[in-house]
């Protein structure tokens, strides 16, 4: 099962005086990385937000932001009714006889506004964090379509790799007549006697040399692995990028060893497949 890294999930909270908006999106990175951007109101419970989106995000570059709209006209600023009493009685005390408003003087005076903070409520954080939990699963939801989208490309490509390596096969044989008959040319055109014995040991040496059975069966296997890892319940990016590296060290050598230009046209076919493939497979968790 393919999991992309690439994702967004949203969920809203209603309550009776506000409205809660929780959005978490997810982008390509190596490891986890959260940037979270939260409401002073929640602030002491980021450590919380963090251990839960590191538990169910494992990987990428996650960026959470939850709103706070007010619905519902709430007084967190009071009068302090105590220190404009008190305004008013020294204002009294040092008038002269002359009229004055003392209310609006005193309404000038410092501190005479207080702003209340507001305390966290215990079911309203229960609340968020069902909330963020179920963005969360919104995004995970939105993971798994787009990697499902990335399993059929990988497929087809891990196939037409496939057909390409059934395409080397069928030529090895014509490429190794061909090479043990350029060579045989080669020492025909000598003005030398050669002996044919040795000949043969040293032809023998050097298709050897040329044999790619091992890569073939290696590629095929390699290519085998990567397929039966994408139908695992994990998702694994990185455990397929290391098979992927096999399978280009399997491709290269066969590459090395073609000494045919068919077969090396093929091997460059191959190569790019690869390379498109390990280009989706950094946006695979």
């Amino acid at each position: 099962m393919i999991y992309s890294m690439t994702g967004f999930g949203k969920s809203i909270l209603q309550l009776p005086s506000k409205k809660v908006t929780v959005e978490v999106k997810s982008l390509n990175s190596k490891n986890l990385d959260v940037n979270a951007r939260i409401p002073s109101l929640y602030r002491e419970k980021e450590g919380d937000i963090r251990r839960l989106l590191s538990k169910s995000l494992e990987r990428g570059k996650i960026d959470l932001s939850i709103y706070i709209e007010q619905t519902e006209e709430e007084q967190s600023t009071r009068i302090n009714e105590l220190l404009v009493r008190n305004y008013i009685g020294q204002l009294k005390q040092i008038n002269d006889g002359i009229e004055e408003d003392y209310l609006s003087i005193a309404m000038r005076l410092p501190d005479v506004l207080k702003t209340e903070r507001e305390e966290l409520d215990i079911e309203e954080w229960e609340g968020v964090t069902a909330t963020i939990e179920d963005a969360v699963k919104g995004l995970t939801e939105f993971r798994l379509e787009e990697g499902k989208f990335l399993e059929a490309d990988l497929i087809l490509r891990i196939e037409t790799i496939e057909k390409l390596l059934d395409e080397v096969i069928a030529l090895d044989e014509e490429r190794l007549v061909l090479v043990r008959e350029r060579l045989r040319k080669a020492i025909s055109e000598l003005t030398v006697t050669v002996d044919e014995n040795r000949f043969e040991q040293e032809l023998i040496y050097y298709l050897e040399k040329l044999d790619i059975t091992e890569e073939k069966t290696r590629l095929t296997n390699h290519l085998d692995y990567f397929k039966k890892e994408m139908k695992t319940q994990l998702s694994n990016g990185k455990k397929l990028g290391f098979i992927s590296q096999e399978i280009g060290r399997e491709i290269n050598t066969i590459g090395s060893k073609a000494n045919f230009a068919p077969m090396q046209n093929l091997v460059v076919q191959m190569k790019d497949e690869l390379e498109k493939i390990k280009e989706q497979l950094l946006n695979i968790l």
